[in-house]
């Protein structure tokens, strides 16, 4: 659990914190947008992420970090770290912010596409190869009507 505070103590707080104290000038965007965008946001991911975090620990016995990584494959479950990030953004609306929120959804990406994925390929191989195959990385699959 020290380790899920330390996490969100730095990535989503501390560091969007530094982010806008450095580049702190405002967007375009006028307060009755973003703060009930901002705050849908924050919470909804804030709740998922807590939801995330119950998960990996009965489920997968760990945690989504890589210092306590879960022992068991989990495919179930909701992942929403960069919704809390952009939640933020989109409250304080500063060009720090922006670029913070643009950076770690970018380095998110590459996080996951080049460590994260070899990694629990060579961990739980035909498991997780089936479990690439039936869910798309970060957005559902529509589902044809008719």
């Amino acid at each position: 659990m020290l380790n899920a505070v330390l996490f969100f103590g730095v990535f989503m707080v501390a560091l969007p914190w530094l982010a806008h104290w450095l580049f702190p000038s405002p967007l375009p965007v006028p307060v009755w947008l973003r703060v009930p965008i901002g705050s849908v946001l924050f919470v909804s991911g804030l709740v998922v992420w807590a939801i995330c975090l119950d998960v990996f620990s009965r489920r997968g016995r760990g945690t989504p970090f890589p210092l306590d990584a879960p022992r068991e494959l989990v495919t179930t479950g909701p992942f929403a770290e960069v919704a809390v990030i952009w939640g933020e953004a989109a409250y304080v609306a500063s060009v720090g912010m922006l670029v913070y929120a643009v950076a770690i959804t970018l380095l998110g990406h590459f996080a996951v596409v080049r460590m994260e994925e070899p990694e629990l390929r060579e961990r739980f191989g035909d498991e997780y190869d089936a479990y690439c195959r039936r869910v798309p990385r970060w957005l559902p699959k529509r589902r044809r009507s008719g």
